[in-house]
């Protein structure tokens, strides 16, 4: 990561209504249901159901699963798409996925633009996906800037915002200024 200033900021988080009325009450539903199990079946000695888990299994899968929707709920939770401008290209971080920024440099970069797109059928939805244009990074919404690589990076990426027309005027104020 380079020390650049920062021309362009944004950073984005699944917030969205519908995301958390799905993924909450699967996860708190799921962490509740095994919590109980393994308190009524382990504590009291009173099997769950009429064909029970045995106890070596439910001590396995219990924990396992408890932590397994805990972590998702923190995944979508933390998760954030942080895009930059800087002088040199433009760096995403799609947190926790990312550890660190991935940079799109001027010199790759052989086209931009603001667009509308439509995340389910040319992406499959949202987050880090491959579809019918290219690669993506989104979080919510149908806009954001589309770039077209050449050089050792073909192909198209697309990196959602919320500001898409922003991002594109600081991209090519950042690029002219650099020569690119």
């Amino acid at each position: 990561m380079t020390t650049q200033p920062v021309r362009f900021r944004e950073e984005q988080r699944f917030r969205q209504v519908w995301i958390w009325l799905l993924t909450l009450p699967l996860c708190v539903g799921g962490i509740g249901f095994f919590a109980w199990a393994m308190v009524k079946q382990l504590v009291t000695g009173r099997p769950v159901g009429s064909r029970p888990m045995p106890d070596l299994m439910l001590m396995i899968v219990g924990p396992l699963v408890i932590l397994l929707m805990a972590g998702l709920l923190w995944m979508m939770w933390a998760a954030r798409l942080v895009t930059e401008v800087r002088n040199d290209g433009i760096y995403i971080r799609f947190f926790p996925f990312h550890r660190g920024y991935h940079g799109f440099l001027w010199g790759e970069i052989e086209s931009f633009g603001a667009c509308t797109y439509r995340p389910i059928l040319e992406y499959g939805g949202w987050g880090i996906r491959f579809g019918s244009g290219g690669k993506a990074y989104n979080v919510s919404g149908n806009r954001g800037l589309q770039l077209a690589l050449g050089g050792g990076r073909s192909g198209r990426v697309l990196i959602g915002s919320q500001r898409p027309e922003e991002l594109a005027i600081a991209v090519q104020s950042a690029k002219g200024e650099a020569g690119a």
